[in-house]
Order: structure tokens, then sequence, then C-alpha cells
């Protein structure tokens, strides 16, 4: 099964107010700021880099405007995945900060270095090359948008499933200070202060700091004052902003440092050596692994500008730096034994720079750009499967086995995406992006014995290099787009896309050489061989989608439905199994096994809507929102190719896929005194879901529901408001996450370890039900 770990690049805009770095916003969804709220309830986006209608944009788009965001309490980005149809976002295993993300099937659970992302993370127009710190924090955005199936032909790098990107407001051209803070549950207690002026009149600063904290959900009980899920965050960031007749220039940088203490398992079988029950509380832990310290550390910054040079044409320029280092300690088996320990150690950096040129005429639009992204993922970790002297395992006192890997990725693209208007009702958009990615990768695999290693502090003593690789491979590619769009009239559009995603192959930097099989049978194992053997290749989806958008009844109701196809090709299947080094027949180390083991198709369909239902029914202002979305998700294995040669896809499932997911919410909104009282309530559904291809009915999740309330109340000045909050009222248990290294257990027979002693099943959670009040005061 899958071996799954980090922590790193903090949560980046973890606990950051707005407008105050990265780069202006790229795509689509709710109004941004110069058209937030038209008086008719038109929504605006500028989903293919102008200003449009929602209706008319030929593009599977949800996006949720910051100020519904927090007037709903959403803090942090995993809440998204509960409002938008076939989106998962979860906290990957062991982490507090690393993400896992999957839409309509496709993504990476895996966030070791050598594995791309399947859908892109984006904070205003620069892509985070990393999961690592990709939980981002949430408050005082302009909107957040998802934008499901393949992108690429508009910005930034290529992401075969999707992306969600951050857009953040710009400066305000008046002096600002806004102070919000936020008291709840676990003894939550966050403060973020941000304050702007204007220097002249086309000079612009801005700064922010953030305060988060938070005690844990649960305690490790065998170290005292640890806690289980907590949170320990400061966070800063600044800007400076020059806007000049249209010439925008914006250079920014942050700082962030995550003191939070390791996010441990939770065992759901008891130990198999020695004995210890499992715990009533979910999140309580016995971990106890203490090194390395726990901490999080990343900074960067970006420089912005857009040069309008006539009336047609815009260029734009994205230049963005980013560095984190993180170390964590990982305990899979959740006991104070030594025996599946992991200390891990996370280094990334990555710089690129992006040039967009903007055409805009009456019937002609679209961008023209090019992409480079040189980055640089780094980590090492021990696994140490028994406690030194104590435990001896295969006659060999703390065997410990580190893997180092090291991975250059270089990348560059050039891609276009114009829309011609042949008619007023009749458009034609075109598209295409040419990629070229090198992956260089060194992968070096130690047997240790006596311990951790001296990356980590130990005395381990090295005895056996069962890897030690180093290569490289380039993949290129050509992903077209296309789409034709026909409106009837002016509210309704009837569109057809079809759209090519790549994701560039690698190196597992798990990987085993000493592993690899003798393919040829020639009686010796070939450089060639062990180079097949790591590499794993491209992966592609083609997408066809045809999509209905209308906006009825005086824009009092917004819906869309979209029918969608995916023919999933080379589907990469990262995951670990243990290994037996020595021929003893005993797994003694692990080994990472990736290859493009299947094909598979991923169909359904997505239905979308926002009505307002009551207008002024209760006084000038009172009005009665409902939002709904709904998404079916049908994903099959057509092949399905294991290590041992047969074609099992009959017996695999995806992973982090439920076939429905859905919510509902509502917003009824009254004047109260001087100001308006909002009562916000939503229920999300998702069905049963698997934690890998292969079904495992201890870890995997049945179906269930969430409810989420809140009661804010805003003064008609806009100069307070005060809000109350629940998330999870009905406290339910749901698994996001969890490690397996045991076999049996089903139709009584025993569990048997498959690496290490004590036996690993564990499981991460969801978060348990929290209330707190949020206050925000601005000057």
């Amino acid at each position: 099964m899958r071996f799954q770990h980090s922590v790193s690049y903090a949560a980046l805009v973890s606990g950051l107010a707005t407008a105050l770095f990265f780069p202006t916003a790229v795509h689509a969804q709710q109004p941004d700021a110069a058209s937030e709220g038209t008086d008719d309830g038109t929504i605006v986006v500028t989903a293919r880099r102008r200003e449009e209608r929602l209706v008319d944009v030929p593009l599977s788009i949800t996006a949720i405007s910051g100020d519904d965001l927090a007037a709903s309490g959403v803090q942090e980005i995993t809440e998204i995945g509960q409002q938008v149809p076939n989106l998962t976002l979860e906290v990957s295993r062991g982490t507090n900060t690393t993400l896992t993300a999957f839409i309509r099937g496709v993504g990476q659970q895996d966030p070791v270095a050598g594995f791309e992302a399947g859908v892109g993370l984006y904070v205003d127009d620069v892509y985070l090359n990393r999961p690592q710190a990709a939980v981002l924090d949430i408050y005082d955005v302009e909107r957040i948008e998802v934008l499901r199936g393949p992108q690429g032909t508009l910005y930034g790098r290529n992401t075969i499933g999707g992306a969600i990107k951050y857009v953040s407001r710009r400066l305000s051209d008046d002096t600002s200070i806004k102070v919000k803070g936020t008291y709840g549950s676990y003894d939550q207690a966050d403060l973020i202060v941000t304050a702007s002026t204007p220097i002249t009149d086309n000079l612009r600063i801005g700064a922010s700091g953030a305060r988060l904290s938070r005690g844990g959900f649960g305690d490790n009980l065998v170290q005292p004052g640890v806690e289980n899920y907590n949170k320990d965050v400061w966070a800063a960031r600044g800007s400076i902003e020059y806007d000049d007749n249209g010439f925008f220039v914006r250079l920014s940088g942050d700082y962030i440092r995550d003191e939070s203490d390791p996010r441990q398992g939770h065992r759901l079988i008891p130990s198999l050596l020695t004995d210890a029950p499992v715990l009533d509380d979910v999140f309580d832990t016995r971990a106890g692994l203490t090194v390395p310290e726990q901490l999080v550390e990343a900074y960067g910054g970006s420089l912005l500008v857009e040069a309008p040079v006539s009336d047609n044409i815009t260029l734009k320029s994205i230049t963005a730096y980013r560095e984190d280092k993180s170390s964590s300690n990982i305990d899979f088996d959740s006991l104070p034994s030594e025996d599946l320990d992991v200390p891990v150690i996370y280094e990334n950096d990555q710089f690129s720079q992006e040039f967009q040129l903007l055409y805009e005429s009456d019937s002609l639009n679209g961008v023209l750009g090019a992409y480079y992204l040189d980055a640089n993922a780094f980590n090492v970790f021990d696994v140490l499967l028994a406690t030194t002297g104590a435990l001896p395992f295969v006659g060999l006192p703390g065997l410990n086995a580190q893997t180092l890997g090291d991975v250059d990725t270089e990348t560059w693209s050039i891609f276009g995406d114009f829309t011609y208007d042949i008619s007023d009702q009749l458009s034609l958009s075109v598209g295409g992006r040419y990629t070229s990615d090198k992956r260089s990768a060194r992968i070096l695999r130690t047997t240790f014995i006596n311990g951790f290693s001296d990356q980590f502090g130990g005395a381990g003593v090295p005895i056996l290099v069962t890897s030690d690789f180093e290569d490289s491979d380039t993949f290129k590619e050509f992903t077209p787009r296309a789409s034709i769009s026909w409106k009837p009239n002016e509210n309704h559009n009837i569109y057809f896309t079809y759209s090519r995603g790549f994701k560039g192959g690698g190196f597992d930097p798990r990987g085993q050489t000493s592993a690899t099989p003798d393919f040829d049978q020639d009686g010796t194992v070939s450089a060639d061989e062990v180079f097949n053997f790591l590499q794993f290749d491209p992966e592609t989806v083609d997408s066809y989608e045809l999509g209905w958008k209308a906006s009825l009844l005086d824009n009092r109701l917004n819906v869309s439905f979209a029918l969608f196809k995916g023919d999933y090709s080379d589907v990469q299947i990262p995951g670990s199994v243990g290994f037996d080094t020595d021929g003893d027949g005993t797994n003694d180390s692990f080994a990472g096994i990736t290859s493009n083991a299947a094909s598979a198709d991923v169909n359904g369909f997505e239905f979308e809507g926002r009505a307002l239902v009551g207008r002024d029914f209760a006084g000038p202002g009172s009005r009665f929102n409902v939002s709904w979305s709904l998404g079916y998700l049908d994903a099959d294995f057509n092949t399905f190719i294991d290590n041992l040669g047969n074609d099992v896809a009959d017996e695999r499932v995806f992973q982090n896929t439920p076939d429905w997911t859905g919510s509902m919410s509502f917003n009824l909104g009254v004047p109260v005194a001087s100001g308006m009282l909002d009562l916000i309530s939503s229920i999300s559904f998702r069905s049963d879901a698997s934690q890998f291809e292969s079904p495992n009915p201890f870890l995997d999740q049945d179906g269930f529901s969430l409810v989420d309330a809140s009661l804010v109340y805003t003064d008609d000045s806009d100069l307070f408001s005060i809000g109350v909050h629940g998330k999870n009222l009905f406290d339910k248990r749901y698994k996001v996450a969890g490690y397996n290294f045991v076999a049996g257990g089903q139709n009584g027979a025993p569990f048997v370890s498959t690496l290490g002693l004590e036996g690993t099943l564990t499981s991460f959670f969801g978060d348990p039900r929290r209330v707190f009040v949020t206050g925000e005061i601005r000057f």
C-alpha cells in the first residue's frame, strides 16, 4: 500500500491577509473587485482573461466569494471540498499541511519528491509545485475558484485534473486597518491584523500578520504536553503596488513558521507484538517517535507586471521564487515501540517565470504565453523497524532503511487560446500547449543497523546500499483544447468542449534498484533494466464535456449542468510494499513500485445552481438564497496490470473518489437594528470512498453527511461584524487517510504484519464538532 508522509512549505497563505502578496488573479468566477455584486444579480467572471458573465463561459467552474467564505466560517481549504461537486480535498496522512486533491477522479496522493500533482494549486497566478503546506488557511480572499478538467492553454503550469485558485484583492486606495479575531472550541484563538495605505496617488503599501492557534483534538498519551491535531502558526507578509493608467506592478513577500505538534494516526487494530489495545478516542495516539523536531518554515516573493501597450494588447510578466524546509516525525504504528518509525526532512525550492500577451477586440479575444519552472524537491527519511537491542529483527538490532530522493524539475511550455465570435449566437475557441518536462533524479537507499542515521541524530551504522541511482528523462507533449458555444439567447449557453491533459513521468524516489527483475532473462540486471524499473511514463486524459448554463428569472436563478467523459490512459499508480532484501522470507525493508498500470473511463455529470428565492419580504434588503451542487462519477479501470503482470481491473477502484457528492445551503438575511443578520446553514454528502485502489473494509469510509451553521451580524456601515459558527454539528467521525501494512483480518483470519512487527493499520480523521465566535473591526 501507499507509503506517504511529509510536512513542509507551511500553510503558505496560512494566516495572511488578502491583497498583500503574489500576483493578480487568473480565472473564473464570482465577481472581481470591480464588479462584485451587480445590482441585477449577474455573476461576472474573468475565466478567459476578460470580464464575462458566468453564463457565457464554456468551462466547468465553481467559485466562492471571499465574503461568502467568511460568512460561513470557512477557515481552511479542505472545507471547499464540501461545496464543489466531484472534488476531494484532504489533509494528507501524517501531516498538518500537505494537501491531497482529486478532481473527477484525477489527482495524486503521494507527496514525496518525484511525483507531480494531478490538481494544480495557484495563489493568484503563481503555481505551487509541491503539495507540502498547501492546506491553506482562508480569510480575506477575493474568491476561490475550482476549475474541473484539464487546464493549461490559458495560464501557468499544465494540470491534468483541474486547478484550484486563490484570487486576492488588490490594495485599497484608502488607508485601512482591519482586525479579526476568533475564539472557540479546543482553545482556538486566532488574530489577524491587516493594514494598507497609499503613499502617493499611484503607490500603495500593505502588510499583515497572523497568529493562528488551537489545542489538539486529542492527546499523545505517551508524550506529556504533546497534543494531536493542534495548530501553532505565525505568519507575516507585505506588498508594494504601483498603478498608473493600467500599468500595474506588485512586489510581495511572505514568511511563515508552523510549530504545530506532529499529527499521528489512530490504530484500528490491537498491536500484534505488544498487544496494546485500540484507543477509545480516535484523536488520541500513543506515538513514541520524537525526532526530528516538528517544524515548518517557508518564505517567498513574487513580482507581477501588467503593461497595456495598445487598446487591444496587454503584456504581463509573473516572476516568483519560493523556498521551504520542514522536518517531521511520523510514527506509522502509532505506538511507543521503535517499529515503523519514520523521521523525515523535506526541502523544496522553485523559480518560475511566465509571460503573457493578452489580446481583446470585439470579435477575437485570447492569450499567448510562455511558462518556465525550475524546481528542486529533496527529501530524506529513515524507516526504523525494531527497537535497538530489545527487538532483534532478522538477526539485526535497530534495522533502519533510509531513503534519500533529490529530484530536479525543469519545464518550459508555450501556450495559446483564442475565441472568435462567429456571430452573436455562435463562437469558437481553440487552444493548445506544448510542454517539455525534464526530470532528473538521484535516489540513494541505504540499510543501517543500531538505529537512526546521523541525518536524524542517531548512531546508525550503514551496512548495505540497496539503491544508488542517478539519471534523467524528458517528457514532451502537445495538448489541444477546442470548444464551440451556441447561445440561443443571451441567457442560455450550450457548449461542447474537448481538452487533453498531460502529467509528466518521473522516477519513484523510494524505488529499490536491488529489486529490479531480470526482464530479459539473460542472467544479469543491466543499467537499462534498472532505469526502466524505476522510471514511470506520463499519463494523459482526453476529456469531452457537453454543458448548459442559464441565467433565468431576471438573474434570480443561475444553473449549470455538465456531462463529461474522460478517457484516462497510462494511469500512474504509485505505491509501496514490504520487501525481503536478504531472501529469508521476511520483509525487512520496503520498496516503492510505480507503474503505468491502468487505463480507465471517468464519466459523470455535475449540476450546480443558486437561486434568490425571496427578496425584501421582511423589510428592505431582506433575502433568502439557496445554493446546491450535485456530482456523479462513474470511474472504472478498463485494465490494471499489477506487479505480477496480472490484469486485476475487476479488483481495483479509484481512490479518494466517491460516486456521489452533493451539498445544499441556505442563507436567510433580515435587517436587524442598523445592520443585517444572516442565518446560514449547509449540509454536504459524500458516498462511500476507498483510500487506495485496493478496497480495504477497515480503512475505507462509508457515505456520510456534515452539517454546518452560522449566525452573522454585519453593521450597515461595514465597520464591524460578529459571527457564531458551528462545524460538523452532529460530531461525525469520518476517515480522511490511513496506512496499511497488514494482511488478513477478514472472515476470521488473523492479521499478519507485512512490514515491521506491531502491524500497522492506522487512520486519520476529519475535524470533530467545533463552535467558534469571530469578530472583525475595520478602520
